[in-house]
C-alpha cells in the first residue's frame, strides 16, 4: 500500500507539472510539443533508414523546449518565475538564465519545414521522393508530422573527368585517382561540393591562383539507366582566363613598417635592400633582409601554390615581431603569366614590460603562487630575436595542518635570448609554418623555507625549439646545468638530521649538466572535438658523456667531483598525458595520467633531491599536503603535528586524476575531483621501510577526492579546492581505506584530513 501510495504522488506530480506549464500561454496559442518524421518506401537498411531520420528531424525548426523524462523543467522554472519588477535579483536569474520561454504552435511553419526536408532527399539522391506535412492538438498542445516517401536512392554509375588537352583539363583530369566521388556511392549535393573544393584545392598548387570552386560544374545525367546517374566534371564555359591560368612568381617586395600611406611615399633607392631576389622597402633600417629570406619560400620564377604561400605567412607571423601580416598577390606587368608578390608587415612595438600573476613550479619542485616581471626586447640584434628578462617572487603557504609556520618564500631574475632560427654547425631545413628557434637561458633563484634552511640554485641552458605543425612541438637543450647550494640551515633543520639522516641529501651541494629532450603533442586548440588529448614526454640525460670519460663509479670509490662538488649521473624518464571529453559547451570530464622513473648510476648512488619526484599538493593529490605522500608505505614515527613535514622524494612515480568541470553561473564553475597516486624508490633504503618499488604497488597508492571552485577573470583562473582522503598508503595495508572515518562534524578530523588549496590556474 505504502509503494502505492508513492508511485500516485509521482503520477500527481508529472500531471501537476505539465499543467502548469500550459496554463501560462497567451490566449489562444498552443504548445509546441515537437515533430516525428516517418519514412516510408525506403529499401535501405535499418540503420541507414534511422540515421535519415535523424538527419531529417535534426531540421525542422523550431526546436520544442527541453524535457527531461518527459518533463520540461526549463519551461516550468520560466513560468514559476513570473514577471520580475527588475533586472536583476534572483527571479530575474530564473526567468532568463535559467528559465526557457514557452515554444508556440504558431512559430512553426509546416510549408517551409516541407520544402526543407524535401530539398534535403533530393540533394540526397532520392530524386521521385515526396514529403507532406500534418499536425495534431490534444488540449492546448499541438505537435508536427511529416511524412517522407523517399522511393529507391540513385548511385554514381560513372564520373566522368575533363578530356580535352587544356592545361587546366590536364591538370584536374590528373587529380580523378584521388576523387570524392566513387562509383556506386549515394548521389549526394554535399559530396560533389567536396569535391569541388577538393579540386581546387590541388589546382591551388599548380599555379590556378584564380581559380576557385565556382569554376567547375558537375552535371548529373539521370538518364543512362535506371536509379544510377552519370556525374560529369567540367570547368564553366564562362570561367575567366585569370581563373584557368597558371602562374609563376616574379617580383617579391617587402614593406617591412607598413602604413596606409608607404606605398604612396616616394622611396629612395638606398632605402630599397636586395637579399636572394627580395626587394625589402626598409627606410628605417629596423630588420636585416636574412630574416625575410628564411621566412619566405618563394623565389622567383617558382610556380605559385597554396602551401609556400600559407607557410609564408605563417613563418612571418610566428617570429612575432610583427603586430599585422599581409599578403596581396598581383598580375605582373612583364612577358608571360607571372604574379608579383607583396607583404605588407607592421612592426609591433619593440620594447615592452608586462606584470603577471600565475602558478608556477620551480626548480626545485614547489608549487605555489608567482608573481613576474618581464621586460622584452623583440628584435635585440635586428633579426627578429628576443630578448626577455624577468624578476620573479614567489610563494607556497599550507593552509591547513602540518607544516604550519613552515612556509616556501622564493625570488630570482632570468634571461632569456631567442633567436628565429637554428644556431648550429650543420644545416636545418624545416617544412613547416614554425619558424625553429635557438634558445639561451641563465638565471638565478633563492628559496628560504622559513625556520629550516636556505637553497640558492643557479641554472642555464643553451638548446633548440621546433614544431613540425601547430600539434606538435620539439624541444632540446643541448646543455642544461643547474647548481645548488644551501644557505642558513637551522638548529632545528639540523636536530630533524640526527633524527632522519636522509634529510641531509636536501642540503646537499648539487651539479647536474646534460642534455634534455622533451616532444609535446596537443590537440586541445581544437574547440569543436568532443575527445582532445595532450601528452608530454621528458628525457633527461644527466652527466652521462662526464661519467663515461672519467670512468666515475661511486659505489666503488669517492665520487668525482667539478670545482669541489660531485656531479650527478642519471637518466629521467617522464610521461604526462591528458584526455578531455567535452559534454557540452560548458562541461567537460578532464582526466591526467603521470608515469615517471629515473635512476641513478656511475658518478651518483641516488638521484639528486631537486631531480626526484614528488607527489601531493595544489596541482597533484590535492587531499594531501605538498610533497608529503610516500614513498611507498613509509611512514615517519618521529614527525608530530607541531613539527614540519618533510619533503618526501622518489625514484618513480604514478598518478591519476580526474575531474569534472562545468559552469555554475557566469564567471564562477565547480568542479568534482578523484585523485590516485604514489612515489617509490628503486633501491632498498633502510631509514624508510616500505619505500622501495615492488609488485604490491597498487595496493600502496594514496586516493583522495573533493570539490572546487573556479573563479575565471578571463585575465587569470583563481581556484579553490576542498579535498580529504580516502585511502593512505602509510597506514597497515588493511586499515588503508579510511572512508568509514570521515567526519565532517569533527574538529580533529577536519584539522588532520581536509586540505584547502588556494592556486591559479587550473590543475591540469
Amino acid at each position: 500500500m505504502k509503494s502505492k501510495g508513492v508511485f500516485n504522488l509521482i503520477i500527481l506530480f508529472f500531471l501537476l507539472q505539465s499543467c502548469s506549464n500550459t496554463r501560462f500561454l497567451p490566449e489562444g496559442e498552443l504548445l509546441y510539443t515537437g515533430a516525428d518524421v516517418t519514412i516510408e518506401k525506403n529499401d535501405s537498411t535499418k540503420k541507414s533508414r534511422k540515421e535519415l531520420k535523424n538527419n531529417l528531424e535534426a531540421l525542422v525548426r523550431p526546436k520544442p523546449n527541453k524535457s527531461l523524462l518527459g518533463l520540461k523543467p526549463k519551461l516550468y522554472i520560466y513560468n514559476l518565475a513570473g514577471t520580475p519588477k527588475k533586472e536583476k535579483g534572483l527571479r530575474y536569474w530564473l526567468k532568463n538564465k535559467v528559465g526557457e520561454p514557452p515554444v508556440l504552435y504558431s512559430q512553426v511553419d509546416l510549408e517551409y519545414n516541407k520544402s526543407v526536408l524535401q530539398n534535403y532527399i533530393e540533394n540526397n539522391g532520392y530524386f521521385n521522393g515526396k514529403s507532406r506535412a500534418d499536425s495534431t492538438r490534444v488540449d492546448k498542445k499541438a505537435s508536427a508530422t511529416y511524412t517522407v516517401t523517399t522511393g529507391k536512392q540513385y548511385t554514381i554509375n560513372e564520373v566522368k573527368f575533363p578530356i580535352d588537352s587544356s592545361k587546366i583539363g590536364i591538370e584536374i583530369r590528373n587529380t580523378q585517382r584521388r576523387s570524392l566521388l566513387k562509383k556506386g556511392d549515394p548521389y549526394s549535393l554535399e559530396q560533389i561540393k567536396e569535391e569541388r573544393n577538393r579540386i581546387d584545392a590541388r589546382l591551388k598548387e599548380k599555379g590556378f591562383f584564380y581559380f576557385n570552386p565556382d569554376n567547375i560544374i558537375v552535371q548529373v545525367d539521370s538518364t543512362v539507366a535506371k536509379n544510377k546517374v552519370d556525374l560529369i566534371v567540367k570547368v564553366k564555359s564562362d570561367a575567366s582566363k585569370l581563373a584557368t591560368t597558371p602562374y609563376k612568381i616574379n617580383k617579391i617586395v617587402v614593406f617591412s613598417n607598413y602604413t596606409l600611406d608607404t606605398e604612396n611615399k616616394a622611396l629612395k633607392i638606398d632605402t630599397i635592400k636586395k637579399q636572394n631576389g627580395l626587394a625589402i622597402i626598409d627606410p628605417e633600417n629596423l630588420f636585416k633582409p636574412r630574416i625575410f629570406d628564411r621566412a619566405l619560400y618563394f623565389k622567383k620564377e617558382d610556380l605559385y601554390n597554396r602551401t609556400n604561400h600559407n607557410l609564408s605567412l605563417n613563418r612571418l607571423v610566428n617570429l612575432g615581431v610583427f603586430k599585422f601580416v599581409k599578403n596581396q598577390f598581383k598580375v605582373s606587368d612583364t612577358i608571360g603569366n607571372y604574379l608579383d608578390a607583396y607583404y605588407y608587415l607592421t612592426p609591433l612595438p619593440r620594447k615592452s614590460i608586462q606584470l603577471e600573476l600565475l602558478g608556477k613550479t620551480n626548480s626545485a619542485n614547489y608549487t605555489g603562487t608567482e608573481l613576474n616581471l618581464n621586460w622584452s626586447n623583440r628584435n635585440t640584434f635586428r633579426g627578429a630575436e628576443l630578448l626577455t628578462i624577468s624578476a620573479f617572487g614567489g610563494v607556497e603557504v599550507q593552509v591547513s595542518g602540518q607544516n604550519n609556520g613552515f612556509n616556501v618564500y622564493r625570488f630570482g631574475t632570468e634571461a632569456n635570448l631567442i633567436w628565429p632560427r637554428i644556431i648550429a654547425p650543420f644545416k636545418f631545413k624545416s617544412p613547416s609554418g614554425f619558424v625553429p628557434k635557438t634558445k639561451a637561458t641563465i638565471g638565478y633563484e633563492f628559496q628560504n623555507r622559513t625556520k629550516l634552511y636556505s637553497l640558492q640554485t643557479f641554472k642555464a641552458s643553451f638548446g633548440y625549439l621546433w614544431k613540425e605543425n601547430e600539434r606538435k612541438e620539439h624541444q632540446l637543450n643541448v646543455s642544461e646545468i643547474t647548481y645548488a647550494s644551501p644557505q642558513n640551515v637551522t638548529e632545528l633543520y639540523l636536530e630533524k638530521i640526527a633524527e632522519n639522516p636522509s634529510l641531509n641529501k636536501v642540503i646537499e651541494k648539487q651539479l647536474i649538466f646534460g642534455p634534455t629532450y622533451s616532444y609535446t603533442y596537443t590537440n586541445t586548440t581544437q574547440k569543436r572535438r568532443k575527445n582532445t588529448f595532450y601528452y608530454k614526454g621528458t628525457v633527461d640525460l644527466a652527466g652521462n658523456i662526464a661519467g663515461l670519460a672519467t670512468g666515475a663509479n661511486a659505489k666503488k670509490e669517492d665520487p668525482i667531483t667539478v670545482f669541489d662538488v660531485p656531479f650527478s649521473q642519471f637518466i629521467k624518464i617522464e610521461n604526462d598525458f591528458r584526455h578531455y571529453y567535452k559534454f557540452s559547451e560548458n562541461s567537460q570530464l578532464a582526466t591526467r595520467i603521470i608515469a615517471g622513473a629515473g635512476i641513478a648510476y656511475g658518478n651518483s648512488r641516488e638521484m639528486p633531491f631537486i631531480k626526484q619526484f614528488f607527489i601531493g599538493g595544489t596541482n597533484s593529490l590535492r587531499a594531501f599536503r605538498a610533497r608529503s605522500v610516500g614513498p611507498g608505505s613509509f611512514k615517519n614515527e618521529n614527525q608530530n603535528i607541531n613539527s614540519f613535514l618533510p619533503d618526501q622524494s622518489g625514484d618513480i612515480k604514478l598518478e591519476f586524476n580526474t575531474e569534472y568541470r562545468a559552469q555554475i553561473y557566469g564567471l564562477v564553475k565547480g568542479a568534482l575531483f578523484i585523485d590516485a597516486g604514489n612515489i617509490w624508490l628503486l633501491r632498498e633504503n633502510t631509514e624508510k621501510p616500505g619505500a622501495k618499488f615492488s609488485n604490491k604497488f597498487m595496493s600502496e597508492m594514496a586516493v583522495g577526492a573533493g570539490a572546487g571552485l573556479r573563479f575565471d577573470l578571463s585575465f587569470l583562473v583563481l581556484r579553490t579546492d576542498l579535498a580529504f582522503p580516502l585511502r593512505k598508503p602509510n597506514l597497515p595495508s588493511e586499515n588503508r581505506w579510511v572512508i568509514d572515518q570521515i567526519n565532517f562534524s569533527s574538529g580533529p578530523w577536519r584539522k588532520e584530513n581536509l586540505i584547502f588549496n588556494l592556486a591559479i590556474g587550473y590543475p591540469f
